[in-house]
């Protein structure tokens, strides 16, 4: 009795996309300003907790603790673009 041929499967690789070319590094300012960023948001909230509230801004008491931490977050957002 003749035996049937196997079937050869597609040998699965590396995925190759089409947008692998090489990311370019980020531009010279970039790392300083995100670092920058972070820093002032820390001593945003450093210098409203050791002044008891009378700066930076008085007037707006605890929304002091919400811009020092977007000031902050907006550099750790650039962290997630930041390339070498």
């Amino acid at each position: 009795m003749p035996e049937s041929k196997s079937r050869r499967r597609p040998t699965k690789g590396p995925a190759v996309t089409p947008s692998s070319k090489a990311q370019k590094p980020n531009a010279p300012w970039f790392l300083p300003v995100m670092v920058t960023l972070m820093l002032v948001g820390l001593f945003w909230i450093i210098t409203y907790y050791i002044s008891d509230g009378r700066f930076p801004i008085p007037d707006i008491n605890n929304w002091n603790i919400g811009i020092g931490f977007g000031i902050a977050l907006a550099g750790f957002m650039m962290t997630t673009r930041w390339r070498s």
